[in-house]
C-alpha cells in the first residue's frame, strides 16, 4: 500500500466514526424526547379504570344524605320511566299494532284471533283471569301465552289496556 492510501483509510475511518457517534447521539435524543411526552389514554380505557374503581355502594348520613338520597331515588325513577314500552301510552290500539298484533292476527303458537268463537269461553273466565294470563303468563291446551306478550318493559296498566281493546275490538 501507498502513503496516500493509508491516509485516506484514516480518513475515512475518522469520518465514519464520527457518523456513528452522531447517530448514537441522534438515536439517545429521540429515545429522551420519546419519554417526555405523556401517553395517549384511550376513553374506553379511562371509564373501565373509573368503573372497576367506583364504590359499590353510597352512604346518606343527615340531612344532606337524605337529600342525596332522594335524589338518587329520582333519578332512579326517571330512568325505569324512561325504559317504559311504547312511551307508556294506555291505548291498548298502539299496543295491540306494535306487539299483540303479530300473534293474535295469525293465531301463531295457538293465540286466539279477534273474533267471538276464541273468546267467548276465555271472556266466561272474567276479565281478572284474562288480565292474570296475559300478565303472567299461561301454557294451556291450546297454546302459549308469554308473560307480557313477550315485552318485559310492558307495565300491568299497559297490558290491561291492550287486553281490554283487544275484547272491545271482537269481531
Amino acid at each position: 500500500m501507498r502513503n496516500y492510501d493509508l491516509d485516506f483509510l484514516k480518513k475515512f475511518s475518522l469520518v465514519i466514526l464520527f457518523l456513528m457517534l452522531v447517530t448514537a447521539g441522534l438515536i439517545g435524543l429521540a429515545a429522551w424526547l420519546h419519554g417526555t411526552i405523556p401517553a395517549d389514554i384511550p376513553d374506553a380505557v379511562v371509564q373501565q379504570r373509573i368503573d372497576r374503581i367506583a364504590p359499590a355502594g353510597e352512604v346518606y348520613a343527615g340531612s344532606t344524605g337524605a337529600a342525596a338520597q332522594a335524589a338518587a331515588q329520582a333519578a332512579a325513577a326517571a330512568q325505569a320511566a324512561s325504559q317504559v314500552a311504547y312511551g307508556g301510552t294506555l291505548d291498548g290500539g298502539v299496543i295491540y299494532q306494535n306487539l299483540c298484533a303479530g300473534c293474535h292476527t295469525s293465531g301463531a303458537g295457538g293465540a286466539p284471533t279477534l273474533d267471538h268463537a276464541h273468546w267467548d269461553a276465555r271472556i266466561a273466565q272474567g276479565a281478572d283471569t284474562l288480565h292474570r294470563h296475559a300478565i303472567e303468563g299461561f301454557t294451556g291446551a291450546a297454546g302459549v301465552m308469554p308473560a307480557r306478550g313477550g315485552n318485559p318493559a310492558l307495565t300491568d296498566e299497559q297490558v290491561i289496556a291492550s287486553v281490554d281493546w283487544m275484547i272491545e275490538n271482537l269481531k
